[in-house]
C-alpha cells in the first residue's frame, strides 16, 4: 500500500541531492506500554528507511528515530486521533548551501 508512495519520496530525494540529511520519524499513538510503542515506532522508521534504502537512496543521507507516543498531532482519546498519530514523518536534517547566494555591501 506505501510502494507509491515511498517511490515519490524517493524520487523527491533523488531530484534534490542537496538535501544531506533527512530524519525518517516513526510515531505511534497513545495506546499501549510506552517500551512497546518506543519499539514500533523505531522499527516502523528504520523500515521505511530501509524502504528507500532499496530504492537507491545513500543509507548516509539517512537517520531514523522512533518517537513512540511523544509528539502527537491530535491529542484526543478516540480513533481518528490515534489513527492520525501512527504515522512515519520527515524532516530535512541538512541541506547544502545554496549555489546562488546574495552579496550585500
Amino acid at each position: 500500500v506505501s510502494d507509491p508512495l515511498l517511490d515519490d519520496v524517493a524520487k523527491v530525494l533523488s531530484d534534490h541531492p542537496e538535501i544531506l540529511k533527512l530524519e525518517v520519524q516513526g510515531h505511534t499513538d497513545s495506546r499501549g506500554s510506552k517500551p512497546a510503542n518506543m519499539a514500533l515506532s523505531n522499527a516502523r522508521a528504520k523500515a521505511v528507511m530501509d524502504a528507500l534504502s532499496k530504492r537507491g537512496i545513500d543509507a548516509k543521507r539517512l537517520v531514523s528515530k522512533g518517537y513512540g507516543p511523544d509528539k502527537p498531532l491530535d491529542t484526543a482519546n478516540n480513533e481518528a486521533a490515534w489513527q492520525k498519530n501512527r504515522r512515519v514523518q520527515f524532516v530535512v536534517l541538512e541541506k547544502a548551501p545554496s549555489k546562488t547566494s546574495v552579496q550585500t555591501k
